[in-house]
């Protein structure tokens, strides 16, 4: 399919007086302040519809040439989660071992990582980030897709921004290598994937590592020319 450019009118919003665009700033940071990545999930259930909308929330993120390079999918089968968590431990299993080398095992070390995923079981859904490497029309034939690992990127920081806002935990958790999850949720080589995210209510007894509290202060992430 071709298509041309078409210029939609934007019709924006009249603009936030400044006072207000700094309350609205500092309530986001606040908000976003409270994330925090855990590995002990409820079994609570969460509705496939909040899913859904954090999911087309991923889905509007901007991306190379608009070619939206990206697929999720959304598990909570148990004995699906059950066959990832097998695999993914095996995965880790050999990375602790030594496969990771010693420099990013003990990086890892004030974290709290193991082997041991039981998030992967017990978190009511897991949300498998494909990236699409290229496209595929009707006809076989492949297209290039462009900033693939950014738009990727992109998308994926939409997700979990959406789902803190609807009052969810998640747990980026990134197994390597991961192309056991082509084979058992059936994806097509051309995508590859990019990371697991284990998405729930957080346990009651839920905890988080001191370390990843510690930010970079705002000094040292900015420059102003």
């Amino acid at each position: 399919m071709t298509m041309e450019y078409k210029a939609i009118p934007l019709n924006p919003p009249a603009p936030m007086a400044d006072a207000d665009m700094e309350q609205a700033a500092a309530a986001y940071l606040a908000k976003m302040s409270s994330r925090h990545t855990v590995r002990e999930f409820s079994d609570q259930p969460v509705p496939l519809s909040v899913i859904e909308a954090c999911i087309a929330t991923a889905g509007r993120a901007p991306s190379g040439a608009n070619q939206q390079p990206w697929h999720f999918v959304a598990v909570q089968n148990p004995e699906m989660k059950a066959k990832i968590r097998k695999a993914a431990e095996a995965e880790e299993a050999a990375f602790y071992a030594g496969g990771g080398g010693d420099e990013w095992i003990a990086a890892l070390e004030p974290l709290g990582t193991g082997v041991e995923k039981p998030h992967l079981t017990t978190a009511p859904w897991l949300i498998v980030i494909f990236a699409q490497r290229y496209g595929v029309r009707a006809d076989g034939r492949r297209y290039k897709h462009y900033y693939v690992p950014e738009s990727v990127g992109i998308a994926t920081g939409f997700l979990i921004s959406a789902l803190h806002h609807a009052g969810l935990s998640s747990l980026t958790h990134t197994p390597n290598p991961m192309k056991f999850l082509n084979t058992l949720l059936e994806r097509p080589k051309s995508e590859k994937p990019v990371m697991i995210l284990a998405v729930g209510h957080p346990d009651k007894a839920a905890v988080y590592p001191g370390a990843s509290a510690i930010k970079k202060p705002l000094p040292e992430i900015l420059t102003v020319k």
